[in-house]
């Protein structure tokens, strides 16, 4: 059974869309296509226009790199990093020269309200800190697409009402911002509301 089918989907720049659907219905798979991580076996993906089949693994590794920012449910954090080394780690296989990661990465580290912590460990901090710290990694790169799987997914309520507000504001600043979310409430602050089912859109609401 194919994980995904017949599905048309267009994200328009500096839109905020949410998809939701049960388990196995095709979430993960199509946010892992959207960020160049798979290529679909059928059918056509265009990333800014361009035919993600016709790029080479080079090129699709320097797309992901300078364009697409990911954020997890389980925040992948390096324990024997600092969070700034953490947030310095995309910059690593870019071409900025080293000069410029610690500035960035406490630049990003200041967006999402965490440079105070930026010499402490993924040890000291919070479950809501890591996802920050998580998400300041994703925009070291200042990615043109933001994609979020679950964001607040390992965050009690209040924790994860943080992470939804910063996601809000990220947008708000002109990030194009797309998650996947079994959190109804967290999907209904998008602009765009994509259920999924069998690996196929049941729907599209405006909430």
């Amino acid at each position: 059974m194919a994980a995904l089918t017949e599905v048309s989907l267009d994200i328009r720049e500096g839109e905020k869309v949410a998809i939701m659907g049960p388990s196995g219905s095709g979430k993960t798979t199509l946010l892992s296509i959207l960020g160049c991580l798979d290529r679909p076996t059928r059918g056509e993906h265009l990333f800014e226009g361009r035919s993600v089949a016709e790029l080479d693994d080079d090129t699709l590794s320097r797309l992901r790199n300078r364009a697409i920012g990911f954020v997890f449910q389980s925040f992948h954090l390096l324990p024997h990093l600092s969070v700034a080394e953490n947030v310095e780690t995309p910059l690593q296989y870019g071409e900025r020269p080293m000069r410029e990661w610690r500035p960035r990465a406490l630049e990003a580290l200041g967006r999402v309200g965490l440079a105070a912590r930026a010499d402490h460990r993924p040890s000291e901090l919070s479950g809501g800190e890591a996802q920050r710290a998580a998400i300041a990694r994703a925009l070291v790169v200042e990615p043109r697409l933001l994609l979020a799987d679950e964001p607040t997914g390992n965050l009690d309520t209040a924790t994860g009402g943080e992470i939804a507000a910063l996601l809000d504001e990220l947008h708000a600043q002109g990030s194009t911002v797309v998650l996947v979310t079994h959190n109804e409430p967290l999907a209904r602050r998008a602009e765009r509301l994509v259920t999924l089912r069998d690996g196929r859109i049941e729907g599209e609401t405006r909430p």
